[in-house]
């Protein structure tokens, strides 16, 4: 887990784990030893646009690179209100798209 906190107040939230979370299929990512799965990311409202999800992004990279990890793996809703075009922007490469459970989902990947 990792959080960021402006003046005492929680302003972003996410999480890093070596397990692959329940809605990715493997099959649409490169070949990884260490991946690594970001999950559950998260920036209030009021706070978004002001670079708070990139300085995250950033605080991921360093965390991936020490883990060790070779790869940054993560799905986002495939909708307007979805983050796919924040995750293209941070240097995420697309590579697939799915349905899991009625929900259409992006699948993005960084190589280490």
């Amino acid at each position: 887990m990792y959080i960021a906190r402006r003046r005492g107040r929680l302003i972003a939230t996410l999480a890093l784990s070596t397990k692959k979370p329940w809605a990715i299929d493997k099959k649409y990512f490169c070949a990884s030893r260490w991946p690594l799965y970001l999950t559950a990311m998260a920036v209030a409202p009021d706070h978004q646009r002001q670079g708070v999800g990139r300085l995250c992004i950033n605080a991921v990279r360093r965390i991936a690179a020490e883990w060790p990890s070779d790869a940054i793996r993560l799905d986002a809703y495939d909708d307007k209100a979805g983050a796919g075009e924040f995750y293209a922007k941070c240097g995420f490469r697309e590579v697939g798209r799915a349905t899991y459970r009625s929900a259409p989902l992006i699948y993005f990947e960084m190589l280490l």
